[in-house]
């Protein structure tokens, strides 16, 4: 009877599906298609213009091209970063890499006071749940951001741990199946302890009776607790207003009937997270959100606010003072950033909580962003059989050339009838993206910590890359729970 048990509930491995890198025609992209093209029109020219001499003429052109398309430097060719760093170098001419806070100048009134492209968002205080929604008229999203807890995942039996990522699943299916979630981000990050907790424990469960296990005692918590590191963990929730503009005509239109409808995915997706026996703290209202917000550009002053809770919690000034943004990381008030990319998943079959070395890093300050962006079962069937018709087609050519089919292909191709076995089946399907932000007092404190996080990737079965050329808007998509896109 117990060996039945054991064996029903036994915790089962998961694999994820590979990161597709497929290109137009044989694997290329299309900046490379471009490069090569450029290179074989260059000789074909300089051939029929002046012969073998031309070729050798016009050599530093076709072979230039050739080379950018095929060399390849951290992790792409060199074609495919002329995007990026021309981007660069158009927002450095125009100084778009720092940013002052003009304080003599007012904002507009209901604006979040945020740098760069996150400057438009604006603030709706919902009357009826009391949380603050963050409207972005960009992409026509409304966000809000609930708290959550959870006890130890890893101290919980194989049963336990089953039947909670059953749940956590069902949560995720929910949003697939609603239509109307633009996107579900899951920040979970770490916080230096003001030491609040404990003292406020020791003030109702403490003796002070002056003997010296009381004395001790008091005195490790003043000194222990100001070092320690708390975990905070919470779930945006971002409405697609184009999608959901239909019921938002129907419940009145404007900011209005579109919180209405936010409210109802907010009390769906608060059912499901209680019946997957996570702990709802509540929708964070206007005051919590910019405590969240000023720690993440100015961690320094995360104590001071702890131990004042009437104090910086405005949320039209809960942005950054200054922010100077460089090619691989980012600088506001009083710390440096960098943001990682969680480039490949873990290849082999994993356990839950195989992310356990990356989220109980210590001493790191640092904060991890899972964003969830659920597909519709008809869009998603499509995506599919477009990808199953690409591959197909892709194997014929090589065939048809002679190239050797590579175990890559294969295994994408695997991951396709997968996924396609697993819709038919009626899950949902998401697209996963894996942000890091670390943080540091120092350039050389932050390189530190990086490595240490590159390390606990390794040990989680996961490779990270370090983001060049866009720190600035990562950081907002990594650090900020306000569902923003890289």
């Amino acid at each position: 009877m117990d060996s039945d048990t054991s064996a029903a509930y036994q915790l089962a491995p998961v694999q994820f599906s590979r990161l597709t890198r497929r290109g137009i025609l044989l694997g290329l992209s299309l900046p490379q298609l471009i490069a090569l093209a450029i290179a074989v029109l260059t000789v074909v020219i300089s051939l029929y213009l002046a012969g073998a001499s031309g070729i050798a003429w016009t050599s530093p052109i076709w072979a230039t091209a050739a080379a950018i398309a095929a060399i390849p430097i951290g992790g792409r060719k060199i074609v495919e970063w002329v995007p990026i760093l021309s981007r660069w170098l158009w927002r450095a001419a125009h100084g778009q890499l720092t940013y002052r806070r003009r304080i003599v100048k007012p904002r507009p009134a209901g604006t979040l006071a945020l740098p760069g492209d996150a400057a438009p968002l604006r603030e709706w205080n919902d009357p009826e749940s009391g949380a603050v929604m963050i409207h972005d008229p960009h992409t026509q999203t409304l966000t809000a951001v609930v708290a959550v807890s959870h006890p130890a995942f890893a101290l919980l039996d194989p049963g336990e741990q089953h039947r909670r990522v059953a749940g956590w699943g069902r949560v995720l299916a929910g949003a697939c199946r609603s239509g109307r979630i633009a996107r579900l981000q899951v920040t979970e990050r770490t916080l230096p302890d003001s030491g609040t907790g404990l003292a406020e424990w020791w003030e109702r469960h403490g003796i002070e009776d002056d003997s010296w296990a009381s004395s001790t005692y008091r005195d490790l918590i003043e000194r222990a607790g100001p070092a320690g590191e708390r975990h905070a963990t919470t779930i945006s929730l971002s409405l697609d207003l184009r999608a959901a503009s239909r019921q938002v005509r129907t419940s009145g239109g404007g900011m209005r009937g579109a919180a209405t409808v936010l409210r109802q995915e907010m009390t769906a997706l608060t059912g499901a997270l209680r019946a997957a026996d996570l702990i709802v703290g509540g929708w964070l209202a206007a005051d919590e959100l910019a405590s969240i917000l000023r720690t993440a550009y100015d961690p320094a002053v995360g104590v001071e606010l702890d131990r004042h809770p009437t104090v910086g919690r405005v949320l039209d000034a809960a942005g950054p003072v200054a922010v100077a943004e460089s090619w691989d990381r980012l600088r506001s008030d009083s710390a440096f950033h960098a943001v990682l990319w969680i480039s490949e998943w873990p290849r082999s079959q994993v356990y839950p909580g195989f992310l356990s070395p990356l989220v109980f890093t210590t001493g790191v300050l640092r904060t991890v962003s899972l964003h969830y962006l659920p597909v519709r079962a008809d869009q998603a069937a499509r995506d599919l059989r477009k990808k199953k018709t690409e591959l197909i087609s892709d194997a014929h050519q090589r065939r048809r050339i002679g190239q050797i089919e590579d175990a890559g292909s294969s295994a994408e191709y695997a991951d396709v009838l997968q996924q396609e076995a697993d819709l038919t089946a009626g899950h949902g399907v998401l697209r996963t993206t894996g942000l890091i932000c670390v943080t540091a007092p120092t350039i050389g404190d932050l390189d530190a910590a990086v490595s240490t996080i590159e390390q606990a990737a390794i040990q989680a079965s996961c490779e990270v890359r370090r983001l060049v050329g866009q720190q600035a808007q990562a950081f907002t998509a990594a650090a900020l729970p306000l569902s923003r896109s890289v």
